[in-house]
């Protein structure tokens, strides 16, 4: 989900769009941008030297659902392969014939369905993001013009940019950045699937490395009406040999 956050450049859209066009308060000037941009774009380069794990965990209602480990890095194309760390689990064998037999298929056929059904909505879930993250610049802009972007000062130097009424009636962006360090923070979403009660969240934290590069720490997917978590670290990362 997030390989796509951090291999786009939308930079310098977003940041011409909305910080320049603050007020003098907030506003910042042209060369704290440019500063900015070469900042994230050299992390984002920086990360590409990188190899880390993965980790993926779903949960729900509390309740972790499934766990599981990947060893990433960028491929000659410039996109992130994936290997998965473990083999998949055996399947059990089947139950003996009989009454406990029929009983044991139909628990595992409702176990099943909920697992499809659980993924289905997952999967929809994560469309639904793909429209937020990147955000689009045109779609930026239209929010700018109609008046539901705000940029306001954080505590040590950090702005936030928030975004309402984005791409549908009641939802929000807000994206973290450190003017005085030029570097991202974090990016969250907040909007609705199929109804408004049905809120999905998005939540990206943002974290260097010693030599700048910069990656997703972590990214948590909170659909909460089906009480579905879906959390992703990213961790140990180490250079990759040429």
């Amino acid at each position: 989900m997030t390989d796509v956050l951090l291999v786009r450049g939308w930079w310098p859209a977003l940041l011409a769009v909305l910080l320049l066009g603050g007020d003098a308060a907030t506003q910042v000037q042209p060369d704290q941008v440019a500063a900015l941009k070469q900042s994230l774009q050299q992390g984002l380069a920086q990360a590409r030297r990188y190899e880390w794990i993965e980790t993926t965990v779903i949960s729900l209602k509390g309740e972790e659902k499934g766990r599981t480990q990947k060893r990433c890095y960028y491929g000659a194309d410039g996109k992130v392969e994936k290997v998965p760390l473990e083999q998949p689990a055996q399947p059990s064998a089947p139950p003996s014939g009989g009454r406990r037999g029929r009983s044991g298929r139909l628990k595992q056929q409702i176990v099943d369905k909920k697992k499809d059904e659980m993924k289905d909505y997952m999967e929809r879930a994560a469309a639904l993001i793909h429209k937020y993250v990147p955000p689009a610049a045109a779609q930026i802009q239209a929010a700018k013009d109609a008046g539901h972007v705000t940029v306001t000062p954080q505590p040590d130097g950090a702005v936030r940019l928030l975004i309402s009424q984005y791409l549908q009636p009641g939802d929000s962006m807000a994206i973290d950045l450190n003017r005085a360090a030029n570097t991202l923070n974090g990016l969250t979403v907040n909007t609705w699937l199929d109804k408004p009660e049905e809120t999905v969240a998005l939540a990206v934290r943002m974290a260097t490395l010693p030599d700048g590069a910069l990656y997703a720490a972590e990214t948590t997917l909170d659909a909460k009406a089906k009480h579905i978590t879906v959390v992703i670290q990213n961790s140990g990362h180490r250079k990759v040999t040429p």
